[in-house]
């Protein structure tokens, strides 16, 4: 079917198809565009009262984008504003997609302007509390000694390699025993080494003794209680039952271990090149965030230890 002739429902399709085997997007990262994409058509279908097709997206106006963001914001489930900004971020990126591939250009898009958002900064946990932590899963009563190894393991990967969950429990049994470095492949397929230190190779071997179920080559390293691929919430549940008894607060994320990665190197001395690369940012303006917690950090230590502060 010529691109004239697509209905709007298969303009969606083709963009997803092309984020999926071009951009080579993660499977949530799709899931949340589809979604958005969805909501999106459906509203300016049931605006206009007829069934769209691709050359109704190239109509599109600057004030039924407007009118769509307002329903997201006010609607049974109401958006946040750094959410719609990601939904207009993702409308625009569909509709540079039927641009370039589809020859459907919006021009009215570009008179849409998204909520100010001021910009967070990660939110690392200490040293110490890192280190209590790994520590921590070996007194976990909830679990079985091969899990807890698990545990520290998993944990140690995103506190000594910083890597995203995800990147973690992407790694195979062939992968174990770990090598010098890791070939970890990031968002949009972006590939990069993470140097691993001895202490995350032993905590990874240190499971690997425990594991009582036999794995092939392929199969995921790190296993769930049953047997099954360890998934994302269930190393998030175990953080958020670390933390209880520890007392740390609820910003203590698995995710937050790899920022603790970022910001205690940056503190060390490493400079924000090197430590983009370690991370697989593929803007330094990412990194620089960091530079604004480490100086945080250093303002805070100065007035709790300077008399005069």
């Amino acid at each position: 079917m010529a691109a004239a002739g697509l209905s709007a429902d298969e303009a969606l399709a083709a963009w997803l198809e092309h984020l999926a085997h071009e951009r080579r997007l993660s499977p949530r990262t799709l899931e949340a565009y589809g979604h958005i994409g969805r909501l999106y058509l459906a509203f300016l279908a049931r605006h206009r009262g007829e069934a769209l097709r691709l050359a109704g997206l190239g109509r599109v106006t600057a004030a039924e984008v407007r009118a769509h963001l307002a329903e997201r914001r006010s609607g049974d489930r109401p958006l946040s504003a750094r959410s719609i900004s990601q939904t207009l971020s993702a409308i625009r990126t569909f509709h540079t997609f039927l641009d370039r591939r589809l020859d459907t250009p919006a021009p009215q898009l570009a008179l849409v302007r998204g909520p100010r958002i001021k910009a967070s900064l990660p939110r690392p946990v200490s040293e110490d509390q890192a280190r209590g932590l790994l520590q921590e899963t070996e007194a976990d009563p909830d679990v079985e000694p091969w899990e807890a190894a698990r545990d520290r393991a998993v944990l140690t990967l995103l506190y000594g390699c910083g890597l995203r969950i995800s990147e973690a429990l992407s790694l195979t049994r062939a992968d174990a025993p770990l090598p010098e470095a890791l070939r970890i492949t990031g968002k949009g397929g972006k590939t990069r080494l993470a140097p691993v230190l001895p202490a995350v190779r032993q905590a990874v071997d240190a499971y690997v003794d425990l594991l009582p179920f036999g794995l092939a080559p392929e199969d995921a390293l790190f296993r769930a209680r049953r047997g099954g691929p360890l998934g994302p919430r269930q190393v998030q549940a175990a953080v958020q039952r670390l933390r209880g008894r520890l007392g740390l607060p609820a910003s203590a994320t698995p995710h937050a271990l790899r920022h603790s990665f970022a910001t205690h190197l940056l503190g060390a001395g490493a400079d924000l090149r090197s430590i983009q690369e370690l991370l697989g940012h593929a803007s330094l303006s990412t990194t620089q965030k960091y530079t604004a917690v480490d100086a945080a950090r250093l303002l805070d230590a100065y007035a709790s230890a300077h008399p005069r502060a």
